[in-house]
């Protein structure tokens, strides 16, 4: 279904997402701040807050690895041993991994993978050290060591696999292009020529920006936030960046903005950074495959996207190594 033209409420956002949503095209080109902080509760429609005691619940049935698997990865055998998943991520993305102030939970998509991993490998979804990380900084907190793990809807590049290894990939997504409610004149790619455009650093979308509209004056910010401000204040004219990023947007601020023209660019796939050759891509893609054949991938989906977006069947998810 096109986009074409549409000021999105939060929930016909989320619908004209579905199609996106369905094929897992929640673009998300690296983005990893999409909106201000602030927990779910005081700062989104009620409509679309997530039923965090359905997500407790959900996390708290993941599966515990046998021991015999933990002891075969030197990957988890060093978590295990020291007692907590050390994860680069965000607080900030509504769907995908949102610090809630009231409880100090970290929730979401992204949130509930690591969780669960945390679960599987330490018997204890809680037993998690978040490191906030940016475009910018997520191959360089694994390359020091500093965590374990990023998950931060981090796509999957081969310029990135030069110095990490990925698992995944467990989501896919493309570009989307969101300006302001009330600007008529952008309307798709093409109009984009002569234009300002805002991207983040760090991100895919500067480079398919290049590709798809050479014309366009790309203006870099190092997080979501600074590029939406940006766009608010009229110092560029539109923005760039993966679909999943601009509906959390779109969900938090109803009316505010809309997307212009369809998605665009190559399909974006979504993994989980690790160490450079580490074994840890085998036993966290084993497990991958475990949640997703047990049906919790397709539930956590459900709780963190669908049920707020009003979509009711889970998509399939990608092919895992591919």
């Amino acid at each position: 279904m096109a986009l074409n033209d549409l000021v999105l409420s939060r929930r016909r956002a989320l619908g004209l997402g579905a199609a996106t949503l369905s094929a897992l095209a929640l673009t998300a080109c690296d983005a990893e701040a999409p909106a201000p902080e602030g927990d779910d509760s005081s700062e989104t429609p009620e409509e679309a807050q997530l039923d965090v005691t359905a997500y407790d619940d959900l996390i708290a049935t993941g599966a515990v690895a046998a021991e015999d698997d933990i002891a075969a990865s030197e990957w988890a055998s060093k978590v295990k041993e020291a007692g907590t998943l050390r994860v680069g991520g965000v607080q900030t993305s509504l769907l995908f991994s949102l610090l809630n102030e009231k409880d100090g939970k970290t929730r979401g998509f992204d949130a509930g993978l690591f969780q669960l991993l945390a679960r599987y490998v330490l018997g204890d979804e809680n037993a998690v050290e978040i490191t906030q990380v940016t475009s910018n900084t997520r191959e360089s907190v694994l390359q020091n060591d500093q965590v374990d793990a990023v998950f931060a809807t981090y796509s999957i590049t081969d310029a990135r696999k030069e110095v990490i290894s990925f698992a995944g990939p467990y989501y896919t997504t493309q570009q989307s292009i969101l300006v302001m409610a009330d600007n008529e004149d952008i309307n798709g790619l093409e109009d984009l020529a002569g234009r300002n455009v805002a991207a983040q650093s760090g991100s895919t979308g500067p480079s398919i920006l290049e590709e798809y509209a050479p014309d366009a004056t790309v203006q870099e910010f190092a997080t979501d936030e600074e590029a939406r401000s940006a766009l608010e204040q009229g110092r560029v004219d539109a923005y760039v960046i993966d679909t999943a990023m601009q509906m959390g947007n779109m969900t938090r601020n109803p009316g505010r903005y809309r997307l212009a023209g369809e998605e665009f660019g190559p399909v974006d796939p979504y993994g989980i950074g690790l160490p450079l050759d580490s074994d840890g891509v085998e036993f966290v893609n084993a497990w991958l495959q475990r949640i997703e054949v047990e049906g919790l991938w397709a539930s956590l989906w459900q709780v963190c996207i669908g049920d707020r977006a009003g979509i009711e069947n889970a998509p399939e998810p990608p092919a895992i190594g591919a």
